[in-house]
């Protein structure tokens, strides 16, 4: 029996499977950014161009957006431990391998290995906290799932480029990195009993009463309410792209601050939208019209990069507005999750999630030399405003999810009045 289904859940137990999920998520987070924090070190050792390392986030991107999409399928049907352990071990030897790379093929090959681990992490964490929270704390598991990944990414300049600076070595960063995976993995083995979705006892079940598939495995697949959420995440994931990868130099050349100053600005995003995402918790919960938070919260924080983007503050107010906009899309990060959740048809949560969450791995992929490329270019205030044309086109995506969700449950009511 699920948990969520048992009128014996405790505080205790749901506490604990979302912590773990927590963890995890923020592990798979801290690896979007290995390399990143990295490049002025990359380019000092090997001379790379900024659109040569936006390609190595591209090839990350390509293979967890691919392997998101087909992961789902995978944690519908073996589960979504087994799939979490994969994930991890994954994430380990990306760390190893980059921390011996002799060039841009060494790189390359970390970057495939971290985007093969990255691939699993949303239909594996969505699965086990659907099937194992209990419904009343499950905004709260969204809410920390989120937090925990933008802790992951405020935590992985800190990390990554610190141990850089401080040993005077990018190799051993990367090293610690695989390291860190090693112990979270350890983590997730020893404490697996509350990792486990009961794939098990439905499949054994299932097979008892002689169940059988009513519908094919991608009909999903038919509702636009899934590719709206998709478009959804691509967009607003362009405009996450720009704020991790190239708004720190960005602001360097607007405002004239040093990069050692201008590179907390991720940090600052990511912890200004982990408190976002705790207040987006609580609204989640009590909310039925869930789009209008998550319009009302973008669209604040599309305005205020597009404030910074002028160049017209003074520097240390700039950086303090970026990060300001990370507490806009934080709040939309719960009432996103519980959309998903209500478009997606019951028993293909792995799979919707994989689906859609591709969208994100797409929008990093294109994003990234794109934005790269920008800067190369010089175009340093377009890029403010590209992510928040992107953030303002995610905003249509998710009020049409909202329309969707809402003429569906209409019917529904009428259906059995």
């Amino acid at each position: 029996m699920d948990t969520q289904d048992s009128p014996n859940a405790t505080l205790r137990q749901d506490a604990r499977t979302i912590g773990l999920i927590g963890l995890a998520h923020g592990a798979s987070h801290f690896f979007h950014m290995l390399l990143p924090p990295l490049f002025p070190f990359l380019i000092a050792d090997f001379g790379f161009s900024y659109s040569e390392l936006g390609l190595l986030v591209s090839v990350f991107f390509v293979i967890s957006g691919v392997g998101q999409a087909l992961s789902g399928f995978i944690v519908d049907r073996v589960g979504a431990r087994p799939v979490l352990f994969f994930a991890l071990s994954s994430f380990a030897a990306a760390g190893l391998v980059a921390s011996t790379a002799s060039g841009y093929a060494g790189l390359m090959v970390a970057a495939a290995l971290a985007g093969l681990g990255n691939a699993p992490f949303h239909p594996v964490g969505f699965t086990i906290l659907n099937k194992r929270v209990s419904p009343a704390r499950l905004g709260h598991g969204f809410s920390v799932h989120g937090i925990s990944g933008n802790l992951g990414w405020a935590a992985a300049p800190l990390v990554m480029a610190g141990v850089a600076t401080a040993t005077g070595s990018w190799r051993l960063a990367c090293l610690c990195g695989g390291v860190l995976a090693a112990i979270v993995l350890a983590i997730m083995v020893w404490n697996r009993d509350a990792l486990d979705d009961g794939h098990r006892h439905r499949k054994a079940a299932a097979t008892r009463h002689g169940a059988t598939v009513v519908e094919h495995p991608l009909a999903f697949m038919r509702l636009p309410s899934v590719w709206l959420c998709f478009s959804f995440f691509f967009w607003t994931t362009c405009a996450l792209s720009m704020i991790q990868s190239f708004a720190s130099p960005a602001m360097h050349a607007l405002y004239n601050l040093p990069l050692a100053v201008t590179s907390m600005v991720v940090t600052g995003y990511m912890l200004s939208g982990a408190a976002g995402m705790v207040a987006g918790g609580f609204l989640a919960g009590r909310v039925q019209r869930l789009e209008i938070i998550i319009s009302i919260s973008m669209l604040a924080a599309a305005a205020l990069l597009i404030v910074v983007g002028t160049g017209w503050l003074p520097g240390t107010a700039a950086l303090a507005l970026a990060a300001l906009a990370g507490f806009g899309t934080g709040v939309a990060g719960p009432s996103r999750d519980m959309l998903i959740k209500r478009a997606a048809p019951p028993g293909a949560t792995g799979r919707v999630y994989g689906t859609v969450y591709s969208g994100l791995d797409l929008g990093f992929c294109i994003a990234a030399p794109v934005f790269g490329a920008m800067l190369d270019a010089g175009m340093n205030s377009g890029l403010f405003y590209g992510s928040a044309a992107a953030l303002t086109l995610g905003v249509a995506s998710a009020g049409l999810v909202g329309i969707g969700v809402a003429a569906r449950n209409l019917q529904q009511r009428r259906a059995a009045a």
